[in-house]
């Protein structure tokens, strides 16, 4: 069964908000076993609604609508459905008394616009919204009935009906409870199976070096499947497998999963899809009963601001430090004058002093070291734009690596903030 998503709202187009609600509908089909192989993104608009309607039900079973559900002029998703699919309006009485109820909860005039949002297609299964006036509808299509063919009453219609539009709010307060609690056992019910998915995520290989790695097994493929995607520093392994329930689903990822972790090794640090990298890297340190320190010159404290994020962090974060001038790192860190004066900041001399220094002034057991030239300025023919050293430093034990980082400034501090973490990663797994 295929399912494809319209999002409807002329600011999604516009770029004023982030169209949220087409990731959440597209990983809820995933986890119900259906196929969603496009979306559409439309204005308030009749004719481009009617449109993208007629596209949609042309190559799928279910058109999950959000958006356009409201009370004003422009919110004409309900009315352009209802039309295509060959059904008339009339008012929904408890639907009417709902949103009577609403306004007068909060002693707030019911206008005149707002009777709109109680009048369903008559043979649509109208779905609750405890959360706001505008209700659900899905709404049964018989082929041709978008030419102004009348619709079926009742339940008959969707007995006969074999696709769906199905219309939900906008905003995903009101359109998440929905969907969880009308829209996905309706369409569970029509699924063919369950699809089970594990994310097995690995850093320290690149994507095509990772792909060469498990050439095979994508290359022989079934059910279950697996996928590659590259993110900055890491590669993310997801395999997904279809079956009649999640139990079976499970099973059969397992051993495929099992291969991936054995032929990555210490590179894999999760199977979790919720689990990032600096969450591992606490996890690691907090199994070591050790403590930790930034000392950061370029990154300028986002180091320290990604492992910040972790809940329970305060276990084994001591302090940090930002040493941006040679003054600060001389007098924070202890690194020497002639170090500075001889290799510069940006060296590997440098970063190894940093981190040493930095596990001393914070008494941790582990510390990490950032120097580099995020630019755009300030880059020369030994050392160029994108030149970033990171020390690492466990129980006194201190090794730095030199990276060549290209893109402007934001891009290069990103990437030396994974590189650090992918390093510290690799040095305690």
């Amino acid at each position: 069964m295929t399912v494809e998503i319209i999002s409807v709202g002329t600011e999604i187009l516009m770029g004023n908000i982030v169209n949220t609600n087409a990731a959440f509908l597209s990983e809820q089909c995933v986890t119900l076993g259906l196929s969603c192989y496009n979306q559409q993104v439309v204005g308030d608009n009749h004719d481009r609604l009617a449109d993208a309607f007629k596209l949609a039900l042309s190559r799928a079973d279910i058109v999950l609508v959000s958006g356009g559900l409201g009370p004003t002029e422009d919110d004409l998703t309900k009315e352009t459905a209802a039309e295509v699919c060959g059904s008339k309006l009339v008012e929904h009485k408890p639907s009417m008394d709902a949103l009577k109820a609403y306004f007068a909860k909060r002693n707030i005039p019911l206008t005149e616009n707002n009777y709109k949002q109680a009048y369903m297609p008559e043979d649509g299964k109208v779905l609750e919204n405890p959360n706001g006036t505008a209700p659900g509808v899905i709404i049964p299509y018989k082929a041709g009935s978008s030419a102004g063919g009348a619709g079926t009453a009742g339940g008959t219609a969707e007995k006969a009906a074999k696709k769906y539009i199905i219309l939900m709010p906008g905003p995903p307060g009101e359109m998440k409870p929905m969907f969880l609690s009308s829209v996905r056992p309706f369409l569970k019910k029509r699924s063919p199976g369950t699809i089970y998915s594990v994310t097995v995520k690995e850093t320290g290989i690149g994507e095509s070096s990772a792909e060469e790695l498990i050439k095979d097994l994508i290359d022989t493929q079934t059910n279950p499947t697996i996928a590659t995607y590259a993110k900055t520093g890491e590669v993310h392994m997801r395999v997904s497998a279809m079956a009649e329930n999640k139990a079976e689903a499970r099973k059969l990822t397992a051993p495929v999963v099992k291969e991936i972790k054995k032929r990555f090794g210490k590179h894999v640090y999760t199977t979790d899809e919720n689990v990032t990298l600096e969450e591992a890297v606490v996890k690691l340190l907090k199994k070591r009963g050790l403590t930790i320190t930034f000392a950061e010159s370029c990154t300028g404290g986002l180091l320290s601001g990604r492992v910040v994020g972790v809940p329970g962090v305060s276990d084994v974060y001591k302090t940090g430090f930002v040493t941006y001038s040679n003054k600060a790192k001389h007098k924070l860190l202890g690194v020497s004058k002639k170090t500075l004066k001889k290799f510069g900041a940006v060296s590997e001399e440098c970063a190894y002093e940093m981190a040493f220094g930095a596990a001393k002034a914070a008494e941790a057991d582990v510390a990490v070291a950032i120097t580099g030239i995020a630019g755009p300025d300030g880059g020369t023919e030994e050392k160029p734009v994108g030149t970033v050293y990171i020390g690492c430093c466990i129980n006194g034990e201190a090794s730095v690596k030199r990276f060549n980082f290209s893109g402007n400034r934001e891009k290069i501090r990103d990437n030396s903030v994974s590189a650090a973490l992918r390093m510290l990663h690799s040095e305690l797994a």
